[in-house]
């Protein structure tokens, strides 16, 4: 095409660009989750699983002839999982060239550790005598289904858990402050029967704490049971041991459930529930947010001013919902996210098929995506601000609502043998109905009715204002 001149290419660019935003603009919120669920977390995990491995075989004496490794040499191994970092993640990459296969790249690299392991231990070490039980009996599912256990574990108790339960913190506190703010409630956009901003703001902190808690109560499985769950290799090199027992006692030594039945693959049942769980938090977070956006647009919350932002690029006035904006549009893509992966993950072809593989590479953007969500949302709560004076206008004007304690008061009196209040439902629904209501006319229908003098005088000093029952305690549920 004439006149268009070649570009630099960016995908040549150093140091490289990012191809999404989790890594680019939106990065200092989900760094944490690197430690946990990149490609490096996983590979530093894998080689955690086949250093302790190694010392479970030495120490419980599965393989007959291998003797236990020292304090010092048990140390050593755990040092190679601590200080890996950018120099060994570069080191195994070039392993990986060769091999063609991550987890065979793990146990290489391992071996080359403690091939040098006499330079820093002295002669004495027996390290590289055992080099043959690094992965001994393993498939690479054994490796890897412990390591995505271990990362999806500390992901959420060390960084998604802590960030949730934080946001619900922040909404049961404003649940609290607000408790006894009256507005007018709105069911189906219509003026419905008065409640508290407290309570609807505990409402959904209360949903939010109860996702939480089936969260903190899920279970993480890992299997140790060779090619296709037979423990075959095992008893073939040692049958004189209890391969159960072992793989047991390995799997509950990282803290995690044991699954004693599984193809070659765990079959990542738990994973499913994990993720169904979290993707219901992130839809209930999800009501919250457009919940609060609409009481944005109406006036309820005023959004005080971030110095220096600009809310629109031509009209100056405008200070916009942004953050409540991009938190429905993260929860969104991380419940496709998380509902994929529960979806794919619980089924595998036969013994053993690959589809779980590339999976499970994207949990790491699920989490992302919700966590920048719960982000938003909080820095998104800290500045508003609530009218009360609009509040208190616009249930001034709803004195309509009134029609519903009215009318119940009658069917009560009527139960008690109050003589002319046949159709209370009816008459409150002619008199009000599409119709402008005063306090006055309101007042003046309740004396006409022949209530009983106290249930009167109570009517009569009802507003819109004072009729939210208990709303306020309600919020105490939250304790």
């Amino acid at each position: 095409m004439m006149g268009v001149m070649p570009r630099v290419s960016l995908a040549d660019v150093a140091p490289s660009i990012p191809l999404g935003p989790l890594d680019g603009r939106y990065r200092p919120v989900v760094a944490s989750l690197v430690d946990h669920l990149s490609e490096a977390a996983l590979n530093r995990e894998r080689l955690h699983v086949e250093v302790e491995w190694l010392i479970h075989l030495t120490t419980t004496g599965a393989v007959p002839g291998a003797r236990p490794l020292s304090e010092a040499e048990q140390a050593y191994l755990r040092e190679v999982v601590a200080t890996f970092g950018a120099d060994e993640i570069a080191e195994l990459a070039e392993i990986e060239k060769v091999t063609v296969h991550d987890v065979k790249a793990v146990e290489y690299f391992l071996k080359r550790r403690l091939a040098t392991a006499r330079e820093h231990l002295g002669d004495g070490t027996a390290l590289p005598e055992v080099s043959e039980l690094v992965h001994f009996a393993l498939t690479s599912e054994d490796v890897n289904n412990l390591s995505y256990a271990l990362m999806v574990r500390d992901a959420v108790s060390e960084v998604w858990a802590p960030a949730a339960q934080a946001l619900v913190a922040d909404i049961a506190a404003m649940a609290d402050e607000h408790r006894d703010v009256a507005m007018l409630a709105l069911t189906h956009g219509q003026p419905a029967t008065p409640t508290t901003l407290g309570k609807e703001l505990a409402v959904l902190a209360y949903r939010l704490r109860r996702q939480l808690g089936r969260i903190s109560r899920d279970e993480y499985l890992g299997k140790l049971n060779g090619a296709t769950g037979t423990y075959g290799a095992m008893l073939a090199a040692a049958p004189g041991t209890d391969w159960q027992a072992v793989s047991k006692s390995f799997v509950e030594h990282l803290g995690l459930v044991w699954n004693p039945l599984t193809t070659q693959i765990e079959s990542h049942d738990w994973q499913a529930e994990l993720y169904a769980d979290m993707a219901r938090f992130n839809r209930v977070l999800h009501n919250l947010a457009t919940d609060v956006w609409t009481y944005i647009s109406r006036g309820v919350f005023i959004q005080i001013p971030v110095p220096g932002a600009t809310g629109s690029s031509t009209m100056p006035h405008k200070v916009n919902p942004i953050r409540f904006e991009n938190a429905e549009a993260n929860l969104e893509i991380s419940c496709a996210l998380l509902d994929t992966l529960g979806a794919t993950l619980v089924t595998s072809r036969l013994q053993r098929d690959l589809t779980d593989s590339t999976t499970q590479r994207n949990i790491g953007p699920a989490f992302g995506h919700s966590l920048l969500a719960i982000d938003n949302v909080r820095r998104g709560l800290a500045r508003l601000s609530v009218d009360t004076d609009m509040l208190a206008t616009e249930l001034e004007a709803s004195w309509e609502v009134l029609a519903e304690p009215i009318q119940s008061a009658m069917r009560a009196a009527a139960v008690a043998g109050v003589p002319g209040m046949e159709n209370p439902y009816e008459r409150l629904k002619d008199m009000t109905r599409g119709q402008r209501i005063t306090p006055d006319r309101l007042r003046a229908f309740v004396e006409t009715l022949g209530l009983p003098a106290d249930v009167a005088r109570r009517l009569a000093a009802l507003t819109p204002a004072t009729y939210t029952g208990l709303a306020a305690t309600l919020v105490d549920h939250l304790e």
